[in-house]
């Protein structure tokens, strides 16, 4: 008989959960505890508030406007980042968390124009080349930011493990980033609530 288990914990950022069915509290921490270890090992890998990973030495070689070849598991986020470009008409920009030097939320203020306009200067997908597994930038100054696609990376990545360990149903919610392994075991689905951004 399975039963559920579910855990919260804090990882990039976010208020994040695991929610599965396992048929002991055995099976159901091991699964949990190697979906979190995998989680930290991502975050500690391509947290930009890191100084010596990977995210890391690719914004030294941005700041340069050098090349550096990347690892694998960094190919496949740079892929991913380059389809989610071209498949929002290049609104989707991991070369734009640089902007974040004129933007202060805390602030609930306006960022400087000027100060916007100049730090665009060096934002573009485009003025990158990705040539597996090299990566090069066109100009020095410039910055990628995995912010906005590492954790859904990493719930897909959770949901791998999660099935090659047997859980055959659970959710997988990294700050909004969800991921759904199977329905319920009564093939009811899973309830998912998406907040309005402006009404509470």
């Amino acid at each position: 008989m399975l039963k559920y288990y579910t855990v919260a914990f804090q990882a990039m950022g976010s208020t994040c959960e695991i929610r599965l069915y396992a048929a002991t509290p055995a099976i159901a921490r091991q699964a949990i505890d190697a979906a979190i270890a995998l989680i930290s090992r991502l975050e500690q890998r391509y947290s930009r508030y890191i100084n010596d990973n990977i995210m890391f030495e690719i914004n030294q070689a941005g700041r340069c406007g050098k090349s550096i070849d990347v690892d694998g598991e960094t190919t496949a986020l740079l892929d991913y980042a380059d389809a989610c470009y071209q498949n929002s008409d290049g609104l989707f920009d991991i070369s734009s968390g640089i902007l974040r030097e004129a933007w202060d939320f805390k602030s609930n203020c306006l960022p400087d124009k000027n100060l916007v306009k100049r730090l665009l200067e060096r934002v573009g997908w485009e003025k990158i080349s990705w040539e597996k597994p090299r990566l090069t930038f066109g100009l020095p100054g410039m910055e990628l930011d995995f912010g906005g696609i590492v954790k859904e990376f990493a719930a897909d990545q959770c949901a791998v493990l999660l099935l090659e360990q047997s859980i055959l149903y659970g959710l997988i919610n990294l700050g909004g980033d969800i991921r759904v392994i199977g329905p319920h075991p009564d093939h009811k689905p899973w309830e998912v609530g998406i907040r309005h951004p402006r009404n509470k």
